[in-house]
């Protein structure tokens, strides 16, 4: 019989990085650059602070990989449709 051992996730910290980086959402959201830029910073810190939630409030960082995938394949999904209609709004020129 084999056993696991896993060490207490550290919810404190995890809340307090989350709480930090929306607190930088909030400036960057607020800086006076291309909006383009903006975008990607805000994008970026949604994917980090939602893999921050999946990963120990979910806990998917003590899960096996297949079941990591299964939870992962919806978000790649959804990227893929975004960016196909991306693709096609963007072809679209009246």
């Amino acid at each position: 019989m084999t056993t696991q051992s896993h060490s207490r996730p550290n919810y404190g910290g995890v809340f307090l990085g989350l709480l930090v980086l929306t607190v930088l959402e909030i400036l960057a959201a607020n800086l006076p650059v291309h909006k383009h830029l903006v975008i990607a910073a805000l994008i970026g810190m949604a994917i980090l602070k939602a893999s921050l939630v999946a990963a120990f409030y979910m806990h998917l960082k003590f899960e096996k990989v297949l079941l990591t995938v299964l939870a992962l394949a919806p978000l790649i999904f959804s990227v893929i449709l975004v960016a196909g209609v991306g693709f096609d709004i963007g072809h679209i020129r009246s």
